[in-house]
């Protein structure tokens, strides 16, 4: 008998993935929570039925979220990373010498064990002396930081069960009062070519808009989320995400990535016309 994975894209679309076997499943006091073993992908976690990350793509979304503010703000020390229980946005942040202290807020203690355990090409920097863990929610975590962090990367799922709250205009309000003078979020934006995904990223810009003097969309292909072109967010108090790229600075750190370059991360920020026209919309 074969095992497939099935994700509900639209009510017309549906994405599958053979499976090998299931390494895990189990119910948090938050979501259900599953990890699959399949031939294409590799390992893959999923949270209610929802595709999170893949072994063989989750280096691209990874990669985008974090070395795209980490090549524009001059001197980031303090990190803030909300969600990112699989741990991918921390390998990539504790590649950073330069990076002091990183707060990691997750709701779910559970996935980050199972992450650890199942996952470990991901989960493989939670011992970090730099990094520090809180398990609460995101929205309640921010209400109380003021003028603390660098950087904010909002890692969270999408806008409905236990990351609803990380699309509030509260949320991004409270971001801005978190981060520095010259701080910088930046946010999973979702997906602008599905109508309903495009709602919910449409909806997100807006709040982020209203919030930061400096609110940009970058994009990257990730053939496991929807529809395979996905969104970032890049919002800050002063630093413009291509005038202000030190490419220069970036490079001579000497990382190997698979996906992000300097080159590429201009070009991540020319945005077809469609979603450019979704954007200004709200705008």
């Amino acid at each position: 008998m074969e095992l497939w994975f099935t994700e509900r894209h639209t009510p017309h679309v549906k994405f599958s993935i053979k499976v090998d076997r299931q390494l895990y499943c189990g119910q948090s006091e938050f979501q259900r929570i599953d990890v699959f073993d399949s031939k294409e992908f590799g390992r893959f976690l999923t949270l209610d039925g929802y595709m999170m990350l893949t072994e063989k793509d989750e280096f691209i979304y990874h990669e985008m979220i974090v070395h795209v503010p980490m090549a524009v703000h001059p001197n980031p020390k303090r990190v803030l990373v909300i969600g990112a229980g699989d741990g991918g946005v921390l390998r990539e942040l504790t590649r950073y010498s330069t990076i002091e202290r990183i707060d990691l807020v997750e709701i779910d203690e559970l996935v980050v064990e199972v992450c650890k355990k199942h996952l470990p090409q991901t989960a493989c920097c939670f011992g970090d002396e730099r990094v520090h863990i809180t398990y609460q929610d995101g929205l309640k975590f921010i209400r109380r930081c003021e003028n603390q962090y660098d950087l904010i990367i909002v890692d969270s799922t999408d806008p409905m069960g236990p990351g609803e709250g990380l699309f509030t205009k509260e949320f991004y309000g409270n971001c801005y009062k978190a981060l520095r003078e010259d701080g910088i979020m930046v946010n999973q934006h979702e997906s602008p070519f599905y109508n309903e995904d495009a709602v919910a990223m449409q909806r997100a810009h807006k709040r982020i808009v209203e919030s930061f003097p400096i609110s940009k969309v970058y994009q990257a292909h990730i053939p496991t989320y929807p529809s395979g072109h996905w969104l970032f967010g890049f919002a800050s108090k002063k630093y413009h995400p291509v005038r202000d790229l030190n490419g220069v600075k970036w490079n001579a750190l000497g990382f190997k990535t698979r996906y992000y370059n300097t080159q590429l991360h201009a070009g991540a920020f020319a945005l077809p016309n469609y979603v450019e026209e979704l954007l200004r919309d709200v705008e």
